[in-house]
């Protein structure tokens, strides 16, 4: 009975809250789903593949590419730039595809304001703490950055309740998280208002 444009899944959260990780092992269980890589003006960390993580931009080249509405939506994170890129997400829809991605909250706000039918899932530890632990086992960023990351972590726990749904990543049970997740992309698929009337009829028939 599937059909029609794909669904879009914007998967958020504080830094350090699992976010690339639980995306990564979804998508290799769900060979369909398809992931809208962001751009952005920070300089990319070690192993980061320009591309494949972000396209990473100067900022004169994403303030032109801004300015031209070459965005879905485009925020401010930590003194750099971030943006989603409108072609690739409309065209993969259109296609029929369901697109994940993984901005930052005030990001996943702003998808959302541009395009209401998207499916907000909140990603969180089950401690605070745990955020900071995370953060420091990257060893990509100062602990001034780190703070500074922890400050907007706090900020950005406040927005929950504009998601539609909650995921937990449990220390150590990283695994209960992605089928969390999964169940959440799965479920979605299958609401009654997503099906057109013909496809209703066919099964009420039967």
């Amino acid at each position: 009975m599937k059909g029609g444009p794909g669904l879009l899944f914007v998967v958020s959260g504080p830094s350090g809250a699992g976010k690339d990780t639980l995306v990564d092992a979804v998508r290799a269980r769900m060979p369909r789903l398809r992931y809208s890589v962001s751009a952005t003006t920070r300089d990319p960390r070690s192993g980061e593949v320009d591309g494949e993580h972000y396209f990473f931009l100067t900022k004169e080249e994403f303030e032109r590419r801004r300015d031209a509405g070459d965005f879905l939506e485009w925020r401010v994170y930590n003194d750099r730039l971030y943006g989603t890129p409108r072609d690739y997400v409309e065209r993969t829809l259109a296609e029929g595809y369901d697109v994940v991605m993984k901005p930052e909250v005030n990001g996943a706000l702003a998808v959302q304001a541009a395009y209401p039918a998207a499916v907000l899932i909140f990603l969180v530890p089950d401690r605070f703490s745990y955020l900071r632990d995370r953060l420091l086992t990257r060893r990509t960023e100062t602990n001034e950055e780190i703070a500074r990351r922890l400050e907007i972590a706090h900020e950005e726990m406040k927005y929950i309740r504009k998601f539609d749904y909650i995921v937990v990543n449990e220390q150590h049970r990283a695994e209960e998280a992605v089928e969390d997740l999964e169940a959440v992309l799965h479920a979605e698929r299958f609401r009654i208002h997503r099906y057109g009337d013909e496809q209703l009829r066919k099964v009420e028939r039967t």
